[in-house]
């Protein structure tokens, strides 16, 4: 009950995270870092008495049925809770931060929070503080087994079906939302007259938008992979190196029987995955015990077992 309860609280956080994220750095200033609320933020711009928040739901609703459907009830269930939630928090986000009807409908930065958080002149740091909260947001939802529908319920299904990255499937999708608003509107700030910003400036600012977005879910989801895989060959019985291994490092490895291809000789291979704050004091150790020790030190990508992380389950998201 507790790991559950636990669980809705992190998607409800992360719902509000996103909102966040979209209400005060990225709809103001018609960035459109693609899914479902990218193209709801070119549809504002055409209709602007419909909020943002009010496009989306009109877009999750056929998305959640294919999720109930092709992703499973359980998942269907807290993607349909995450999805109705978000463009919620978004709308009443939205209204406690501007004055008034006008101003929301117009969704100027100079009237935002009174004009405290205007970033109008600094629209690479909004584009990066808005994907970064977006990103985790998002992030967060999807550790829990959810989604926050729209792009989300596409790039899951293109992972279980077309067994593409989550993370990749995103990117694509909202890509193709770029470059449907960057052909119907151009993403203006201002009128079109406007020289010193040209619309289609922005359409950049949303291709980094979603780059940051993808990357962020992603370290998120699977963290910063900075894990090392070793492998130390040598001629000698490295007993010290294997207590510091078992005993200092509290971690174990395994040994394998070799021999040296041109000489035929008889040598100890042990493989290991540490982390990479252990490597410096493994090499140290190696070379006390083994100065001519043949060690590799390369990236492990990802690693699974007792001690690390378990194996993924069939409907596990993999964004990477």
């Amino acid at each position: 009950m507790k790991q559950t309860i636990l669980s809705w609280a992190s998607i409800l956080l992360g719902c509000t995270i996103l909102a966040a994220g979209f209400v005060f750095f990225i709809n103001p200033y018609n960035i459109v870092p693609g899914g479902v609320y990218g193209a709801s933020i070119v549809l504002h711009n055409l209709f602007p008495s419909v909020q943002v928040g009010t496009f989306g739901y009109m877009f999750d609703i056929p998305l959640l049925i294919l999720s109930v459907i092709l992703l499973g009830a359980k998942l269907g269930g807290r993607t349909i809770a995450a999805a109705l939630t978000t463009p919620l928090l978004m709308n009443i986000l939205s209204r406690l931060a501007y004055p008034d009807e006008e101003a929301l409908q117009s969704l100027d930065p100079a009237l935002l929070l009174g004009g405290s958080l205007d970033l109008s002149d600094h629209l690479m740091l909004t584009c990066i503080m808005g994907s970064v909260l977006i990103g985790i947001g998002t992030g967060i939802v999807v550790r829990n087994q959810a989604t926050t529908g729209g792009s989300d319920i596409v790039g899951m299904i293109l992972q279980k079906y077309c067994h593409i990255r989550f993370s990749s499937a995103i990117l694509l999708v909202d890509g193709m939302v770029v470059c449907f608003g960057l052909v119907v509107i151009g993403f203006g700030i201002g009128s079109a007259d406007d020289v010193t910003q040209p619309s289609w400036h922005l359409s950049f600012y949303s291709l980094i938008a979603i780059f940051i977005i993808s990357r962020v879910i992603a370290y998120v989801i699977n963290g910063s992979k900075n894990d090392k895989l070793i492998f130390v060959i040598s001629d000698r019985k490295m007993t010290e190196l294997h207590q510091y291994i078992l005993k200092d490092l509290d971690r174990t490895a395994t040994y394998i029987k070799s021999s040296g291809l041109y000489s035929g000789a008889d040598k100890e291979m042990l493989f290991l995955v540490v982390s990479y704050k252990e490597v410096a004091g493994i090499k140290l150790k190696i070379k006390q015990v083994d100065p001519r020790a043949f060690v590799i030190v390369t990236d492990a990508y990802d690693t699974f077992g007792e001690g690390w992380k378990q194996l993924p389950s069939p409907n596990d998201i993999t964004p990477e």
